[in-house]
């Protein structure tokens, strides 16, 4: 039975069981079955003589019948626990039920109350600091009682028209559909503060776009739009609850800024900030919904649309003591005109860039710049395009990159063997232009190593490309046209012509020339001129 009952009903039984209540009464009880009971009484271990002195203690205290007339105990004294508990703050004079075992804690437990403690940890506490034998129910009952007596004050809070929404999800009837299943579906709830005009859509789930749709939707059935919109902090709106300063979706963020509002997120956990929703959520499923059965979505809106016209817009608010449809009209002027086109329809979520400098949306892969590798980014999508944003530090998204949607699979800056996008000969004619740029010596060897070895002459090309990182455009253009001379189509001949020394040529001259005389004519003239007449 340990798997099917919690603690505290298993506590529940064997504390009431040795107090003497039956099986029939502690099922009825705690709302469990007799067979249950039954089971778990079997299980339950003999007490030791302490225990035993204690639960006789118990007893006596909890099942003895109250004093009569002027009968007192003769072991009571004036003051005392077993006379008239004056330290207990929920005892009143006169109360002759039987007395709740928390009642000797009631100091204890009423400053772990005022501590903000819940029952569950007061409990737990009490089990642990003074092995408190009663249960949990016991505490809870206690606690609940001492927030009766101690109300807590709640401003009023009253809005000019035009000034805010309140909106709220609930519950929704479930749908029993054609093939036996079963659905269970969520109402949008939506009221304009001033004149309690509502807006009601049955949904299936509470995500952020159906959250923003179904805003659009009542602020195009009002006719404007208000300066701001009171919400709970619901995950769909809310990504990290602050009162005053929250971190919103983005999203969120975009679709106030479209239909110019403001998103404003009430306390966490205090209700009472957008109470006048609060109350018609629990409104429309009381009186629109209950005691009917619907089979589709579409069938519960169209309940919804009909009973917001007749029965919801025409009835005397109980705060405003005005009819709802009298004060919308009130209202409806000051509403802000509505854009001209919808919200735009994208899905939106943060990504991780990975190694390759890509990020993945729907299975398909989106370049992102370096500068962003491992980095988290914000991704914006829909079926055309995909915008890829970073985070700044005021929470604003900042535009980096921008796609066309890929199919699944596909990538935007993947590369081929040949280190660029395309086929092989697509790569081989871009390094082939590439060296065509350095020179008309380099171009035609180039072209001489795609002749000579094909595809497999690419990365010689890339070689070719990358020695001017090195070396000037002449030098490179004189090895190539040597390399060419000689017939050599690898890298590292080029690499070895560049290194070594030019070789010095050697100029012949020439020996006998027509129009040049020889010595011995100039030693014949310079003899007959040196002689005397």
């Amino acid at each position: 039975m340990a798997n099917k009952l919690k603690v505290q009903e298993q506590e529940a039984i064997a504390n009431l069981y040795r107090l003497g209540w039956g099986i029939r009464r502690i099922a009825r009880e705690l709302g469990l079955s007799r067979n249950t009971v039954r089971s778990h009484v079997r299980s339950i271990s003999p007490l030791s003589e302490a225990e035993v002195l204690t639960e006789e203690i118990l007893k006596a205290s909890a099942l003895s019948p109250p004093s009569l007339g002027n009968e007192t105990d003769p072991l009571s004294t004036p003051g005392s626990a077993t006379g008239q508990n004056q330290t207990d703050p929920l005892s009143t004079p006169g109360n002759t039920g039987r007395k709740s075992l928390c009642a000797d804690h009631a100091e204890l437990i009423l400053a772990k109350f005022e501590d903000g403690l819940t029952a569950q940890r007061i409990y737990q506490d009490l089990r642990v600091e003074i092995f408190f034998t009663g249960s949990y129910q016991s505490v809870k009952r206690y606690v609940r009682r001492l927030r009766r007596t101690d109300p807590q004050l709640v401003q009023r809070i009253e809005v000019e028209p035009g000034e805010e929404v309140q909106v709220d999800f609930g519950t929704g009837p479930t749908l029993f559909q054609s093939d036996g299943k079963k659905r269970k579906t969520w109402i949008f709830r939506l009221v304009l503060s001033y004149s309690r005009k509502a807006y009601s859509q049955a949904v299936l789930r509470q995500d952020t776009e159906t959250f923003l749709r179904c805003i659009e939707a009542a602020f195009r059935e009002f006719g404007g739009s208000t300066l701001t919109i009171n919400l709970d902090n619901l995950k769909a709106a809310v990504l990290k609850a602050d009162w005053a300063d929250p971190e919103l979706n983005p999203k969120l963020i975009d679709f106030g800024r479209h239909y110019r509002t403001t998103i404003m997120p009430c306390l966490p956990g205090v209700p009472e900030h957008k109470g006048k929703v609060e109350n018609s959520v629990a409104y429309v499923k009381e009186n629109a919904l209950a005691g009917r059965k619907f089979c589709s979505l579409a069938e519960v809106n169209l309940t919804l649309a009909h009973w917001e016209k007749t029965i919801a817009d025409l009835r005397i608010h109980g705060t405003t003591k005005r009819q709802v449809a009298q004060l919308f009209a009130v209202e409806k002027p000051t509403l802000q005109p509505l854009p001209a086109s919808v919200f735009g329809c994208f899905q939106e979520g943060p990504r991780t860039v990975h190694r390759d400098g890509h990020v993945e949306v729907e299975k398909a892969f989106y370049h992102v710049p370096p500068e962003y590798l491992r980095q988290d980014v914000w991704v914006r999508y829909d079926s055309r395009e995909v915008r890829i944003f970073t985070k700044n530090p005021d929470g604003s998204l900042k535009q980096i990159q921008v796609h066309r949607r890929l199919e699944p699979g596909k990538f935007t800056n993947a590369r081929g063997i040949g280190g660029g996008q395309g086929s092989l000969q697509a790569n081989l004619d871009y390094w082939l232009r590439r060296a065509s740029e350095l020179g008309p010596c380099c171009e035609g060897w180039a072209r001489a190593v795609a002749q000579n070895r094909g595809i497999g002459g690419m990365r010689t090309l890339m070689g070719l490309v990358r020695l001017i990182d090195h070396h000037s455009f002449p030098a490179v253009n004189r090895a190539c046209e040597r390399a060419l001379a000689k017939g050599t189509w690898r890298l590292r001949d080029v690499r070895a012509l560049l290194e070594a020394k030019e070789i010095q040529t050697q100029i012949a001259f020439v020996d006998h020339h027509p129009l040049i005389r020889s010595l011995s004519e100039y030693g014949v003239f310079i003899r007959a001129q040196t002689q005397d007449p």
